[in-house]
């Protein structure tokens, strides 16, 4: 196997050594969002910033815990979660943003992924495309009991994972669109609760490397309700999704602790 490390310690993309990081690490998409979710940390401290991937890291519970930023999409996620297992994290919770799809979820709203639809291209080098992707267990319990004691709203079921941002959103002006559109239609009539990204990379590899992950969104707007003549309400408050994801941690923590002993 190629030593991506080139004689350093680091892993080559993320740019991070074993100390740099704790065994929890939130994920989040945007480079910009990792401070704001660090501040949630006690002693929180900036480690690292390469490519797409910057890094904070600071403690919970007294535990030592890592926001890591992933670019978007599905491959630099695969990549971030691959070098970050080798330095020993077990625990990623994936945290952003979501378009809606099923009537009910609305802008504002926190979706929680019990699964992911596979329509991008990072997972099929890693499962068959029959295998489902899914979230652990642990890490959806705590989700739903950290959504549930913050009394946010909150939704739990399926969410669709793409590769085409504009496959979505501009779905008409691409040549396969009545494939985009036969799928997207599907997906509705199934109760698939919103698009996104990347969470089916994160439940993916994360199976494939034997760690645990979750996902977990702000609903930014939703274009079914538009098309249907609802209100669409547009929010882009990402503050109640950053202290659910911090207590989704803590929980985990506690509960990893309390096994341990």
């Amino acid at each position: 196997m190629i030593d991506y490390t080139e004689g350093s310690n680091k892993q080559y993309h993320i740019q991070l050594s074993e100390n740099d990081v704790g065994d929890y690490v939130i994920l989040t998409g945007d480079p910009k969002r990792v401070k704001d979710i660090a501040s949630y940390l006690d002693d929180s401290y900036f480690v690292a910033d390469n490519r797409e991937y910057v890094t904070y890291s600071g403690y919970m519970n007294g535990i030592l815990c890592s926001v890591v930023s992933t670019g978007i999409g599905g491959a630099s996620t695969a990549i971030a979660i691959e070098e970050l297992v080798r330095l020993g994290c077990h625990t990623f919770l994936r945290v952003g943003t979501c378009g809606g799809m099923r009537l009910d979820v609305q802008g504002g709203d926190i979706v929680i992924a019990s699964g992911a639809i596979r329509q991008e291209g990072t997972t099929r080098e890693y499962a068959p495309i029959e295998f489902p992707a899914v979230p652990h267990f642990d890490v959806l319990s705590a989700q739903v009991e950290s959504a549930k004691k913050l009394c946010l709203p909150y939704h739990v079921g399926v969410v669709q994972s793409k590769d085409s941002f504009f496959g979505q959103h501009a779905p008409e002006t691409m040549p396969v669109y009545q494939e985009l559109q036969n799928k997207w239609s599907a997906y509705c009539k199934l109760d698939c609760l919103a698009s996104e990204m990347e969470s089916s990379t994160v439940f993916i590899v994360s199976q494939t490397r034997h760690v645990r992950s979750g996902a977990m969104f702000l609903c930014l707007a939703n274009q079914e309700r538009e098309k249907a003549g609802l209100s669409n309400i547009q929010n882009h408050d990402l503050k109640p999704l950053m202290e659910c994801a911090v207590q989704t941690i803590k929980i985990l923590i506690e509960k990893d602790e309390a096994e341990n002993h």
